[in-house]
């Protein structure tokens, strides 16, 4: 369950600058994330009515700096870093994003200097808090420009990625694929979709998957026709990956555990299951419910509200896409990086296994269980399939030979994607883990 549990607590802080500027409203999204811990998702929604009086130019502009500050996070700190002789005081929090904000134009998406110099100058002298950092502010961004290109030459790979996700990726990775997932991650993705049937037009410029879907070369899903008609969702080619594992489904009884936000229910309904779809959180259960009216599919799904340990009945299949640390969505989700700590895998490793035994007790005897997460982390994947071998006796191991999944098997019969892998001949994916077992007869 890719969206479950994977940040700290944290809300979008109301706009703290006037103006209509949309520096200003990017300034607002990036403190709500890296200041205040918000998703992106959360602080770009709380930002939509101030982004909504501007001209919708500068709307996209003030959500494209946002982004970019946020991806690239680690690499402007460390940037920064170099220019300035000592660390800024810990509550000077609105200086820090209008510095990182800044920073983010000026090395990444060069924008005019002078706009982002000034800009960052003024909003600053507008705040109680920020006016003393003003000069400070715009020494340090003067000396950027000066600077740049040195800067960028020097730019550590591993300068965007935590410290401790860049070590525990090179000890189960190599650095070599450290390397490149941490250069995949500095990318803004395309999008990717998936279809609720095979006659369902495809958008103009869409390259076609190995799983049915397409992708394209944007990020905006409001820039693509046919939404409202509701033939298509967004979904990552990877995250489309564990519902194929679960292989002809239709006309069966197929309970998904872990439901929201709805992708892999709308697969498996597509595909002609009869799904019972669990989602413990009433709000994301009904955008679900929505999602499945949009796309017409939701004659086939019955949505329950209720926590996926207390999962009972008989079913033909289960998919089980466990809370995890999602940290094979940081090419989509870049605050994913900043969110999470080691001591929150060890913990999310726990809960899934207890519902993977949960998740045993629901399958009928010769039925099939894939347990997935969009982590790459081993106690996530690899090792939580081992445990379950020995731990759940019920369950056996089926490796994974056939379907698009099949690609992307190890020598033990699991599916491994990362984030630097690329399906058919497309670049990039979420890094996700699937394994698929049987339950005895």
């Amino acid at each position: 369950m890719a969206q479950q549990n994977t940040h700290r607590r944290g809300r979008a802080r109301p706009p703290k600058t006037a103006g209509t500027d949309p520096r200003a409203i990017a300034t607002t999204i990036v403190d709500a994330v890296c200041e205040a811990h918000a998703p992106l998702a959360v602080a770009l929604e709380a930002a939509a009515p101030a982004a909504g009086r501007l001209e919708p130019r500068d709307a996209a502009l003030a959500r494209a700096i946002a982004r970019v500050t946020v991806r690239r996070r680690g690499d402007i700190d460390w940037c920064l870093g170099q220019l300035m002789n000592k660390k800024l005081p810990r509550k000077a929090t609105e200086v820090r994003s209008v510095l990182r904000m800044s920073a983010a134009q000026l090395l990444f998406m060069r924008q005019a200097d002078h706009a982002a110099v000034n800009t960052a100058v003024a909003l600053l002298k507008a705040t109680s808090g920020g006016a003393g950092f003003a000069g400070l502010t715009n020494a340090v961004l003067r000396r950027l420009i000066r600077e740049r290109d040195t800067l960028l030459e020097r730019l550590p790979l591993e300068a965007n990625t935590p410290a401790w996700l860049w070590q525990r990726w090179t000890r189960a990775w190599g650095e070599d694929t450290a390397g490149a997932i941490a250069a995949i991650h500095r990318e803004e993705p395309t999008l990717d979709l998936a279809f609720a049937g095979p006659d369902v037009p495809r958008p103009a410029g869409a390259v076609a998957l190995p799983t049915g879907g397409a992708r394209l070369p944007v990020s905006d899903v409001t820039a693509i026709d046919g939404y409202g008609e509701g033939g298509w969702w967004v979904q990552d080619a990877a995250a489309q990956l564990p519902a194929l594992a679960l292989g002809n489904v239709a006309g069966k009884r197929v309970l998904d555990m872990c439901a929201a936000p709805g992708g892999k229910t709308m697969q498996l309904a597509a595909a002609g299951a009869m799904v019972t779809a669990l989602e413990i959180d009433m709000a994301r259960a009904e955008r679900l419910r929505e999602n499945l009216a949009r796309t017409r599919l939701g004659e086939r799904v019955e949505v329950v509200v209720a926590d996926a340990m207390d999962a009972e009945g008989e079913f033909d299949a289960v998919l089980l896409d466990a809370p995890c640390s999602a940290t094979g969505t940081m090419r989509r989700q870049p605050d994913v990086a900043f969110a999470k700590t080691e001591k929150d895998i060890a913990s999310l490793a726990a809960l899934q296994g207890d519902l993977l035994r949960r998740a045993a007790t629901c399958v009928v005897p010769g039925g099939t269980l894939v347990y997935a997460t969009c982590s790459i982390e081993p106690e996530e994947g690899e090792r939580q399939a081992a445990w379950a071998v020995k731990a759940i006796p019920e369950l056996a191991l089926r490796p994974l030979t056939e379907g698009p999944a099949a690609a992307f098997v190890t020598p033990q019969g699991i599916m491994r994607t990362l984030p630097s892998m690329s399906i058919g001949e497309e670049r990039g994916m979420d890094g996700f883990f699937a394994a698929r077992f049987e339950r005895a007869g």
